[in-house]
């Protein structure tokens, strides 16, 4: 006979998904066509048939340290064939942005970045505090943040100093990082204990050296989207998924190399059009703009298929950053440097918004669905 088990239901769990675009859970009535469907399932516990189970039951701890809710890429094939219209693909999206706001720390800031009210606070914050710095370093003669210039109209120098900006961004990207650091350690090992219990692993304990080597050998997986190719209803979003992640990762060097030159090598900017860095930096936020774009007109199109305010708020973010980028760059060729002041004004704030709120908001998914598709391989799940 079955070990019986009392199950201590979380409603307030159950709402919050809900509220998190997860409103479709109720129809489901556990016919299983949605794990039928997906192409990427895995044939041991296959998903996502349990994950609403457990979602419309409010079984909180069997779904939010669970890595199948991450292995899920939301395709849209559950979605469309599913018989009573219960979306399992946005379920599983609104649990996943419940997980993230879970292991972020602090979790108020979680919730902060999913409420729309919350967004003038959240991108006031970085507003005031660009101009706050930039006061405090006037006032001990470093003249780093100037409303006034005069002299030769330089985009850093007369305006906001490029090392003044380095000085707000790494400690917030590196905050960040902390952020993610501490939620991955109590992720990972959630996810292993979560497996243990459910058998889908042998493995007593985790390897550090194998999970490594697990997570080189996904590595190629995430990089050319093969998932996402495997998909049916939406095998078109690999492309703008594409562009914006090397999007990312091209600005992601351009930044590397420019902070070097200026810290290191004491070589200011601007840099010339024909520096090969700046060419990179150039198709990647070109590559970030189309990308994006694609993103916004294919979620337009699929009117069957929920967006909730936290795909809406990251696709916004991520557009305002590519566009405001280049419009900074575009603007000061053309000598309109007054104007190029306020856009790069607006940048900043939106670069410090996703070095910020990147561990609690929907970008979060790139290290969390990373390391459940490493831990997926480590644990030896087909």
């Amino acid at each position: 006979m079955a070990e019986a088990k009392i199950l201590e239901p979380d409603v307030g769990f159950v709402k919050e998904v809900v509220g998190l675009g997860g409103e479709t859970l109720k129809k489901c009535f556990q016919c299983a066509t949605c794990s039928v469907a997906c192409k990427i399932s895995p044939e041991n516990k296959p998903y996502p048939r349990k994950e609403m189970i457990a979602a419309s039951w409010g079984l909180k701890d069997q779904l939010v340290n669970n890595a199948d809710i991450w292995l899920c890429h939301n395709c849209g094939d559950c979605t469309t064939l599913c018989p009573r219209g219960a979306a399992p693909g946005d379920v599983l999206g609104a649990v996943r942005a419940y997980a993230i706001s879970e292991y972020a720390t602090p979790k108020v800031m979680g919730k902060m970045v999913n409420d729309p009210k919350s967004l003038p606070l959240l991108l006031g914050i970085p507003a005031v505090l660009i101009l706050v710095v930039g006061l405090l370093f006037n006032i001990v003669g470093l003249d780093w943040l100037n409303f006034n210039p005069v002299g030769d109209q330089l985009w850093g120098d007369d305006y906001i100093a490029n090392y003044m900006v380095d000085i707000i961004m790494v400690p917030t990207f590196f905050a960040a990082i902390g952020v993610f650091a501490l939620g991955l350690k109590r992720f990972i090992g959630d996810m292993h204990a979560n497996a243990l219990a459910d058998g889908k692993t042998a493995k007593a304990t985790i390897d550090p050296r194998g999970f490594v080597q697990a997570l080189i050998k996904v590595a190629p997986t995430i990089m050319k989207h093969n998932q996402f190719s495997d998909c049916g209803e939406n095998k078109e979003r690999a492309t703008a998924h594409m562009m914006v992640l090397f999007g990312f990762i091209a600005l992601f060097i351009v930044t590397g190399c420019f902070f070097f030159a200026e810290w290191v090598l004491h070589i200011d900017g601007p840099y010339r059009q024909i520096n090969p860095v700046k060419w990179l930096g150039n198709v990647g936020g070109i590559a970030l703009i189309i990308g994006t774009g694609l993103m916004i007109a294919n979620r337009m199109k699929k009117t069957d298929q929920l967006s909730s305010y936290k795909d809406w708020y990251l696709l916004g973010l991520v557009m305002g950053l590519g566009v405001t980028g280049m419009l900074t760059e575009m603007i000061r060729l053309g000598g309109m440097y007054d104007l190029m002041a306020v856009i790069y004004y607006v940048h900043l704030i939106l670069v410090w918004a996703l070095f910020a709120y990147t561990p609690y908001s929907k970008l979060a998914h790139l290290v969390y669905r990373t390391a459940a598709m490493a831990y997926n391989e480590y644990a030896e799940r087909k």
